[in-house]
């Protein structure tokens, strides 16, 4: 016979498989990851949404056209100025609403979107995909701005930049027609400029623009994507 001794009681530790014991602290660590990891998307939704709402430098549009301007000025109808960056994403979004614009009244305006093209680029720099765009709306020009100086006569800073200059050349609208960075669809500068074009007056004459800076170190080295 096998002696027996005092049985000895197991406690719960010991009745629980070893990988069942381990269990609350995976969970406790995929909880943390997972908090950790919301946090991260959420932040990045929220500074998405900040600076998709941050307007650049409008500047002061010269109330009267510059006489020193190389753009054609139209005498027999309003001209509307664009002054883009050809490497701004954000100006995609404002090419689309001067085509809607466009379309909406035919023939009713002289449109031209001016490319910045910065000093000690090399040749067809500005000609991009956003050049290609632009020259594909009926009833647009496009133009090269070499070193900024037409950007710079119109006190324009910021990519995007709408001027609305009436027959007599008299600034009647400047801003931006997108609600936002990269932001297509009905807004009120693009409803600025119809207005004045269907009633010889607006009751809006400055939008916020949304669009990459014209001027920034980091545009004039030609970066993808430009910084506010």
């Amino acid at each position: 016979m096998t002696p027996s001794g005092p049985t000895i009681p197991l406690t719960a530790a010991e009745i629980v498989p070893a990988p069942m014991r381990i269990r609350p602290k995976i969970f406790v660590g995929i909880a943390i990851t997972f908090v950790l990891w919301l946090a991260v998307v959420v932040g990045g939704t929220i500074e998405m949404i900040r600076y998709s709402s941050l307007p650049g430098n409008g500047g002061s549009a010269p109330i009267a056209w510059p006489t020193e301007s190389q753009i054609p000025f139209d005498a027999h109808r309003p001209t509307l100025v664009m002054f883009a960056h050809p490497r701004c994403p954000c100006t995609r979004a404002s090419l689309g609403e001067l085509e809607v614009l466009m379309a909406q009244v035919p023939g009713r305006l002289s449109a031209h979107v001016v490319f910045l093209k910065p000093a000690s680029t090399p040749a067809n720099w500005e000609k991009t995909d956003l050049w290609r765009k632009a020259s594909s709306i009926p009833g647009v020009t496009v133009y090269t701005d070499n070193a900024g100086i037409e950007a710079r006569r119109f006190h324009s800073e910021t990519s995007g930049q709408t001027l609305l200059y009436d027959r007599g050349g008299v600034l009647q609208f400047q801003g931006g027609i997108t609600l936002g960075r990269g932001h297509a669809g009905d807004n009120p500068g693009r409803d600025a400029v119809e207005e004045f074009l269907r009633e010889g007056r607006s009751s809006q004459v400055k939008t916020p623009v949304f669009g990459c800076s014209l001027f920034e170190a980091e545009c004039r080295q030609g970066d993808i994507i430009c910084k506010p």
